[in-house]
């Protein structure tokens, strides 16, 4: 009989074991679709853009035009993580694709007021439009979002940012303190429950996440964190673009650390405003254009 009992303990402490590893995993990797709707960013955007910028794009002239447009692109991105660091990149074995209109985790979400997407390539949000230099024909000052490596220290609170304009750099700011408000709302997101929270950012920027805790570690894509567990989604409603996880694989590897540049410049959130803040904003308010670069860069 003390055998039996021996062994039942013995069965039960090493599945709750396995258990416990399945629910407390924290590293790993996790695919996500990045969703952009691309007509309805463009339809905000423009709607800011003054005619000189517009004619820059084609646009008065019959160049630029909504109509060719996909209603949304899909982007596949990966996030690793662990109890200290997350690296996300774009998943090199992807390629950008049309999105399905049968994703099943889309959200239809209003911004708030004031309207109008922030961040893009071509302008920005709260009234300001991205310039282009042009020397020799080609343009400059364009943001090559391909190349972009996101890395989280979620011990010290920081960020970097690397991404090639012109040349590579890695920008390097503290992470955004972002104040959440949690609801009763749940939903299932790669096998995993998770519950929803409205967040915003400091400069009032309105976020919808979805978060597990299953998965204990306080991040989440595009520099999201300060949740008491993983962001498996995440909406940007005024920036028309939201991430999606669609598979999670626990590992045993802690985040990689080959993912800098060594020729990559090095440079602090405000010096990158200072030497580039032009090409992001428009106007003579430096802390508006931190606000936006900062907006355009993460998301």
């Amino acid at each position: 009989m003390t055998k039996i009992i021996t062994t039942l303990i013995l069965l039960l402490s090493i599945s709750y074991t396995q258990a416990q590893y399945a629910y407390f995993g924290t590293r790993g990797k996790i695919a996500f679709d990045k969703v952009t709707f691309t007509k309805a960013r463009m339809r905000s955007m423009t709607q800011n853009v003054d005619p000189s910028m517009m004619m820059r794009f084609g646009g008065g002239g019959g160049g630029f035009s909504l109509d060719n447009m996909p209603e949304s692109t899909t982007q596949k991105m990966l996030l690793y993580f662990d109890e200290n660091s997350t690296v996300l990149t774009i998943d090199p074995s992807a390629e950008e694709s049309s999105a399905s209109n049968n994703s099943g985790n889309r959200m239809n979400i209003r911004g708030g007021a004031g309207g109008g997407a922030r961040g893009g390539n071509f302008g920005g949000g709260r009234g300001g439009a991205m310039q282009m230099n042009v020397v020799g024909g080609a343009p400059r000052g364009r943001v090559n979002n391909n190349s972009k490596v996101f890395y989280q220290d979620l011990k010290k609170g920081t960020s970097n940012v690397q991404l090639e304009i012109d040349e590579k750099y890695i920008i390097s700011d503290s992470l955004n303190n972002i104040t959440w408000r949690f609801t009763d709302e749940y939903r299932e997101i790669a096998g995993f429950e998770c519950r929803r929270v409205n967040g915003s950012t400091p400069d009032s920027l309105y976020l919808v996440a979805f978060y597990t805790d299953q998965i204990p570690v306080s991040a989440g894509p595009a520099l999201s964190s300060g949740l008491p567990g993983m962001i498996l989604g995440l909406a940007i409603p005024e920036m028309h673009i939201q991430y999606w996880a669609t598979k999670v694989d626990y590992t045993n590897d802690t985040t990689p650390n080959d993912w800098k540049d060594k020729k990559a410049s090095a440079i602090t959130l405000d010096d990158f405003v200072k030497s580039f803040g032009r090409i992001f904003q428009r106007g003579r308010d430096s802390n508006t254009a931190r606000r936006q670069i900062q907006e355009q860069l993460i998301y």
